[in-house]
């Protein structure tokens, strides 16, 4: 993957967190992160970043299982703005729950799905 200016990073676990972080520093894909502990924060910044004209996050790592806004409540709302270029979305969760992957399969934004801890093998193996 060639490298992207910005990723984005909505968890609400600061371990998760540091270690996606940590991950993306190693694998060294991304200029700078965002980072969102729920989804209606994430999609309140994203969709300013949109209506301003802004570059927006070319990758998401998006848990599922958040307070305010899950992720399912951010993708539904995400995938409503009217982008011109998508963008890649992970999920990283530690659901090992099989509804959760075939809910997630019927978003075409969703390009992969990872059970945490994300790791770099995790993160670059998504990536290819």
């Amino acid at each position: 993957m060639k490298k992207i200016d910005l990723a984005c990073i909505i968890d609400d676990d600061p371990i998760h967190v540091f270690g996606a972080k940590r991950a993306i520093s190693i694998v060294n894909f991304c200029n700078s992160v965002l980072v969102f502990n729920n989804g209606k924060d994430a999609f309140d910044k994203i969709s300013a970043i949109f209506k301003s004209g802004s570059s927006l996050p070319e990758l998401i790592l998006l848990d599922i299982n958040m307070p305010v806004w899950d992720g399912w409540d951010f993708l539904d709302e995400f995938i409503k703005l009217p982008l011109s270029k998508d963008a890649t979305i992970f999920i990283m969760t530690s659901s090992i729950d099989p509804s959760d992957q075939e809910k997630a399969k019927k978003y075409n934004q969703v390009n992969s799905f990872i059970i945490k801890p994300i790791t770099v093998e995790k993160l670059t193996e998504a990536l290819k």
